[in-house]
């Protein structure tokens, strides 16, 4: 109770002035550590190098932020649907969360207008305000704590910019939130179309498996290519999420083909054999 309140008096002289005053106009609150919602909002195109030789952007914030806008949405829509199964749950969460709907969100919060990005090509801007906005949850988590964290999530994100009835509603393209979880975390999935053919109706029916590194990690039927693909996708996800051991073989290959480079770019030549060239050098 004293600490807050030796925090409010210590933000009266900084009420009014930039950046609190953006930054509240999106909050709804004044923020106590202003420097964490400044790197909430630094694009790692950005990036700033620290006295001590750090460089910092907004990637660690958005990488907490993530996590607590898992958890904070969950919370939300397990007691807004008070008698839904956890597969419904599951979905709702899916579609609050996925980079469509988070990027669209930071617009309508006019995020776009405070990132600092020296960005250009429109592939980083994909995603940048949906990060930038998981950032600034991480920012909010560590400066205010899960409560106020909750808060905001509920109040100035799903009450005055989502109608939560409507996204129950939506479907959820699996298929997207598989190759943007790729994308984040640098690791290749392909789909493959197993087989075609028609059933007693002559109706076509498409099989499709998706690949991670050289795991089948899904598959899925349906009357087109793209329902196929949509069931696969779903059912790789699934195993992402719930198989424990599974994500820990795909991390572990991710590890191993993260160190190739390093070794085919070490020398060919021995390394002892380099050693003794050079003490020769010296003592002549």
């Amino acid at each position: 109770m004293l600490k807050k309140l030796y925090r409010t008096i210590r933000l009266f002289p900084k009420r009014g002035r930039e950046p609190y005053v953006s930054f509240y106009k999106i909050l709804n609150f004044y923020p106590y550590n202003i420097m964490l919602y400044e790197q909430a909002l630094l694009h790692k195109s950005s990036s700033i190098k620290l006295k001590d030789g750090r460089w910092i952007n907004n990637e660690r914030l958005e990488f907490l932020g993530d996590a607590i806008l898992d958890a904070i949405v969950a919370d939300i829509v397990f007691k807004e649907f008070e008698y839904k199964k956890e597969g419904f749950l599951t979905n709702m969460r899916s579609k609050i969360v996925q980079r469509e709907t988070l990027n669209k969100l930071a617009l309508n919060l006019g995020l776009d207008r405070l990132i600092k990005s020296s960005a250009k090509t429109g592939n980083h801007k994909t995603h940048m305000y949906g990060n930038a906005l998981e950032a600034l949850i991480g920012a909010i988590y560590l400066d205010q704590g899960y409560r106020i964290a909750k808060k905001f999530v509920h109040e100035r994100l799903i009450v005055e910019h989502l109608n939560i009835e409507t996204v129950a509603q939506q479907e959820v393209n699996f298929k997207s939130r598989l190759i943007e979880w790729s994308q984040k975390n640098k690791i290749p999935v392909e789909f493959r179309l197993i087989e075609s053919f028609t059933d007693d109706n002559n109706n076509p029916i498409f099989y499709t498996a998706v690949d991670i590194y050289d795991f089948e990690s899904g598959t899925g039927r349906g009357y087109s290519k793209k329902e196929s693909q949509q069931r696969a996708a779903e059912e790789a996800l699934d195993k992402i999420n719930m198989d424990k051991e599974f994500l820990k073989e795909i991390l572990i290959l991710k590890e191993k083909e993260s160190e190739l480079p390093a070794l085919e770019e070490s020398p060919e030549e021995n390394p002892s054999t380099d050693f003794t060239t050079n003490n020769e050098t010296e003592k002549a």
